[in-house]
């Protein structure tokens, strides 16, 4: 990571200000008090936000309601800008927060733009959480924070450097072998508990299984004897069905009876009847035989009829032909009267246009009152004889009625006649019938005779019906025992063997609950004796390798800053050991500028081990110094020289306000403060020999 600019706008003692970093070595130089760590805590915030514990109003200007800071830097040659601001409301917060990668803008929360930040510069994820620690150590870390830890407790600084390591992953495995050991052992103390009553569930499965054995065989012999009594029911159901048919034949036979009775009574009705028959006919016989027939007066009186119908036929014609008669005349008449009317009326010729002579419509009146009256003289005339017809016909119409009735009468007479030798005839088939009906009856009475003794053969089988009945009822009743023993049986072995199975079920899960404690227990084992250990030996054997490290590089660093009279290393702690001839001298017993020659080698050192452990880092390039040479002397100012360009950080970052230092640097920045507000008063970019 290479930084470009930072803009702080109402950020602590700057208003609105734009600073520009270039590569190499610079020196943000001023007096104490003007600002210089400010861009350093502004460079922080913009990366990172707020830190846990830190107040809003430890960066945001006094009296202003919002500020903010947009850092431009460059990571693998991608330029990205980040955005952060601060806004006053009952607590100062972060309020916006924004990134653009080569000038794709995204607006973020103030966590996922850490997050974002921490993956752009390759930090550990473990890092996410801690606060800035590895930053802290590997580019910019306040010089009285590296001095205090320095001070810390021995435990302290060893958990410390752990996070700054990325080891303290060992001890949270640890701790996490502990916990989980402790699980481990509840877990096993549950499962002990859930399988303290296997042997007895086993000891109960082979009882149930004896049982349900036991309840199998008397389930077979319970069968055998339902089967049994099922074939006794079906033998005595069969003998009575066959008894039935018996019953059913005796109730046709008596059917047959009634119905020959029936015959019989018919038959007799039929006799009685024919006999009746008889008499009547013998008594039309002899009444017959007593009428006397004249065929010829039959024939005669048939002849005169005939003779009076064609009388009759004759006088119809001659009424209908003067009818006739009578009908033209009136029609002539009826014209004769009409053309009257129109010749008294008429007064010119319709034909030949001239007046016609009242002598001449005089004459042709006259002419057609003749014609009339002629007519009238012929219908009268027609009239009379008309009457005299119709008088005749009347006659004649008696005469045949009368005769007819007569020839009626003979005929009835004829038929009766011709009737006795039917009747003679009907009267031997009626007689032959009845002799016929006896013999039929005779038959009948006799069959009833063997019906009934048939009959009464069959009338035993009632009783025997009835008590196959009752021997059937108590077969089925026994059959219905059996069959509840049977399902009731069959009930217990269903139950039984659902609570083998139950057993099964829950001893195979006991069983797979000892396969496990014994995993369980195997895993505890190798966790707390053989694990807890490998890791205890790994984080020793590290731990032993950065120290040894560490140490070298701490004593080359310390003396390049102080004389060869000092020895220095680190002791197991990573706690500095300083021995002056011999004697071990302790810190706070120091010079100030030994003190800080201390930090300062310290942190150097630091910042070389965790960019060579954690090689992958993208901030390996910067390194920010504040306040290096607090209390060095003369001497040992001089020596920064060498340190920085030992240093061989393509950009270096140096707030100080030594004069001297601005020879050892590349760039120079100069700060000032005026009425509370900082600024850059002027840069030197230049390189100086």
């Amino acid at each position: 990571m290479i930084l470009n600019k930072i803009i702080l706008n109402n950020i602590r003692s700057y208003k609105n200000e734009e600073i520009t970093f270039p590569e190499g070595s610079i020196l943000l130089s001023g007096n104490i008090g003007c600002g210089k760590t400010s861009v350093l805590l502004g460079i922080e915030f913009a990366l990172f936000g707020l830190q846990p514990g830190q107040r809003g109003s430890s960066l945001l200007r006094n009296g202003e309601k919002e500020g903010g800071v947009i850092l431009e830097f460059e990571v693998d040659e991608k330029k990205i800008l980040v955005e952060r601001t601060l806004k006053r409301g009952k607590t100062i917060s972060q309020n916006y927060c924004a990134i653009s990668i080569d000038g794709e803008k995204r607006e973020f929360s103030v966590t996922e733009l850490k997050d974002k930040v921490l993956k752009i510069l390759n930090y550990p994820k473990e890092f996410s959480k801690k606060q800035n620690i590895l930053y802290k150590f590997t580019v910019y870390t306040p010089q009285e924070e590296m001095k205090q830890i320095i001070l810390q407790d021995p435990d302290t600084r060893i958990n410390t450097l752990r996070h700054v390591f990325g080891i303290d992953k060992y001890k949270k495995i640890l701790e996490n072998i502990s916990i989980l050991a402790s699980k481990l052992r509840e877990e096993k103390r549950l499962k002990e508990w859930m399988i303290e009553n296997l042997e007895q569930d086993k000891a109960n499965l082979a009882s149930k299984e004896d049982e349900l054995e036991a309840k199998h065989y008397n389930l077979t012999s319970i069968e055998k004897e339902l089967f049994l009594k099922t074939e006794t029911g079906k033998r005595i159901q069969e003998e009575k069905e066959e008894i039935s048919k018996k019953i059913e034949e005796r109730k046709e036979l008596q059917q047959e009876i009634e119905k020959t009775k029936i015959i019989i009574s018919n038959k007799k009705e039929n006799f009685a009847g024919n006999l009746k028959i008889i008499t009547q006919i013998e008594d039309q016989i002899n009444e017959l035989s007593k009428i006397e027939f004249n065929e010829e007066k039959f024939k005669e009186l048939e002849q005169q009829i005939i003779s009076n119908k064609k009388e009759k036929e004759t006088l119809n014609e001659e009424d209908l032909r003067i009818t006739s008669q009578i009908n033209s005349l009136n029609i002539q008449n009826q014209e004769n009267n009409a053309l009257k009317k129109r010749i008294i009326q008429i007064e010119i010729c319709p034909t030949c246009l001239q007046n016609v002579e009242p002598v001449y419509k005089s004459n042709v009146v006259n002419k057609l009152e003749s014609n009339i009256s002629g007519n009238l003289k012929k219908i009268e005339e027609f009239t009379f004889e008309k009457k005299k017809i119709l008088k005749t016909r009347m006659s004649v119409e008696e005469n045949i009625s009368l005769k007819e009735e007569q020839l009626q009468k003979l005929s009835i007479l004829k038929v009766r006649l011709q009737d006795v030798e039917e009747k003679k005839k009907r009267l031997e088939e009626i007689k032959k019938l009845n002799e016929l009906i006896q013999k039929d009856t005779e038959i009948l009475n006799q069959h009833i005779e063997t019906l009934s003794k048939f009959v009464f053969e069959l009338t035993k089988f009632e009783n025997i019906f009835e008590k196959k009945q009752e021997e059937l009822d108590e077969a089925l009743k026994q059959e219905r025992i059996a069959e509840i023993k049977v399902a009731e049986l069959k009930k217990e072995i269903e139950v039984f063997s659902e609570q083998v199975e139950e057993f099964k079920e829950r001893i195979k899960k006991t069983e797979e609950i000892r396969e496990q404690l014994n995993y369980i227990t195997k895993l505890e084992t190798w966790l707390s004796k053989n694990f807890s250990s490998l890791i205890s030996f790994i984080e020793r054997n590290v731990m032993i390798k950065l120290k040894t490290e560490f140490s070298k590089l701490f004593a080359r660093w310390f003396s390049m800053l102080v004389s060869d009279v000092f020895e220095v290393e680190l002791d197991d702690n990573f706690t500095p050991i300083i021995e002056y001839q011999d004697y071990e001298i302790d810190y706070p017993h120091l010079s100030g500028g030994e003190r800080t020659a201390i930090a300062l080698a310290y942190r150097l050192s630091l910042n070389q081990v965790v960019n060579s452990l954690l090689s992958k880092i993208k901030t390996r390039d910067i390194v920010i110094l504040d306040e290096p040479t607090d209390g060095f002397s003369e001497q040992q100012l001089d020596k920064m020289r060498d340190v920085l360009r030992q240093l061989n950080a393509r950009q270096l970052i140096i707030v100080s306000h030594e004069q001297k230092i601005e020879g050892f640097v590349e760039n120079v920045m100069r700060f000032k403060k005026e009425h509370g507000v900082s600024k850059v008063a002027s840069e030197n970019f230049t390189n100086p020999s």
